[in-house]
Formats: structure tokens, sequence, C-alpha cells
């Protein structure tokens, strides 16, 4: 029989020149060291997305902000400032979801209150809805109706939420002595805190804006659900 032939794997070297090669490789390195630079997209040095830079802030200056709370006892007690003629403050999304729950404004709201009422629209109410576009163009037309009342803003922006919100807020600190103030717009507690105005009734399906004026005592709520009018927070008797 013939002897079988050994024959060296293809790109394999003997083991004589692979030490050779090791040898004159560590040699070279040890010679000329490259110095590479860690990339900045590399996850060693990267930042996480929701790290905040410090602001270094001047020492001895400490910034306060100050935030009303109403007072807890507030809330337990009726704004009996509210009666007819109800003065309802209008949200954009209220007049959508009236529209779309296929429901005549001024008729709804008096067969939800058993009483005359007055829909109102602020300045910045009717600006975002003409920044909405040709879709809420027939939500225009029923805001921009001459029956109802229209208040107009001095302030910047057009946001109707935080509109709608400064004009029922707290206000602190109180007015000062001698000012003559309607209680009917008014209310003192205290000497502490006084809201802005009583009479008003906010209309809204906002959920946030819901929420911000569940903060403010003596705030009914009126929103549209199952096809009708419904409200929260109407005190039973009134002044």
């Amino acid at each position: 029989m013939g002897v079988a032939k050994k024959t060296r794997k293809f790109a394999q070297a003997s083991p004589q020149k692979t030490i050779l090669y090791t040898q004159h490789y560590i040699n070279s390195s040890n010679e000329q060291q490259v110095k590479r630079a860690i990339s900045q997209r590399d996850n060693r040095v990267k930042q996480p997305l929701n790290a905040k830079k410090e602001e270094k802030k001047p020492q001895g200056e400490e910034l306060t902000r100050h935030i009303p709370v109403a007072p807890s006892n507030m809330f337990f007690a009726a704004n009996t400032a509210l009666g007819p003629p109800y003065t309802v403050l209008v949200d954009t999304n209220f007049v959508s979801h009236t529209i779309r729950a296929k429901l005549d404004m001024l008729p709804a709201m008096m067969d939800l209150l058993y009483a005359k009422c007055i829909p109102t629209f602020t300045d910045c109410t009717i600006a975002e809805l003409e920044k909405l576009g040709p879709k809420f163009r027939l939500a225009l037309r029923v805001a921009k109706d001459p029956r109802w009342n229209r208040l107009h803003c001095d302030h910047a922006g057009t946001y109707a939420d935080d509109c709608i919100v400064d004009r029922v807020r707290l206000l602190s600190p109180p007015p000062p002595l001698g000012v003559m103030v309607c209680k009917r717009f008014l209310i003192f507690d205290s000497g502490l805190q006084i809201m802005k105005h009583r009479i008003y009734t906010v209309a809204t399906n906002d959920k946030d804006l819901v929420r911000r004026i569940r903060k403010i005592p003596g705030v009914p709520i009126m929103k549209v659900a199952r096809g009708k009018y419904v409200i929260e927070r109407l005190p039973d008797s009134f002044d």
C-alpha cells in the first residue's frame, strides 16, 4: 500500500514560521505604540439621554417659586355666589364635542341648569379655534355666534387653558385696604386668599384642564357625556 501524503491546510503556516511571526509582531508593537482616542459614540463615554446639564446658580441667591394653595376649608364651603343667570366659560374642545353630540349649546345648558345661561368665549378660545384650520370651521362658526358673550384678553399668547385658569384662579396677596371689591366677583378667606372671579362655570372636556380646575374651590365644571351636558360641584343654594 502507498504512504498517505500529509498536506498542509490552506493558509496555515508551519510552527517555526508562526513563532517568528509572533516575535516580529511583538517587537514592532513595542517600538511603535499608537495612541487611539475613544470615539464620542462609544458607550463608555456616552451620556444618558435624560441627563440634564446642571446650571451654575449664583451663590447666595436661591430661586423660590410661590404656588398659591387654596385652604382646605374652602373646598367644603359652597360657592353661594353662583346663581342665575349662569356665566359659562366655554373651552375649544367643548364646542367640538357639542357638535359631535349634535346638541344645541344654549338649550342644552338651560335644560341642565333649569335657568338662563350666558355662554362666554375669550379671545384666546377664538384664536385657538382659528389656528386649528378648516377642520374646526363649524366649531368656529358656533363660537362666533353674536348671542354669546365675548371677553377680551390683554395678556400675551393665545393658550385658552391658561387664560381660563387665570380668570378663576386664586390671587395672592389680596388687594390693599381701601379698594372696593364686589363680593359677587371675589371671595375672601381670612384675608389670605382671594378668588379672582366667583361667578364662572367652566365648560370643558379637556382632562388636563379639568384637573387644574379641580384644584380651585368653588368652580363648577360642565362636560359633554352620553349625548348630554353634565355638571359637577354645583352648589344647591345661592344668595
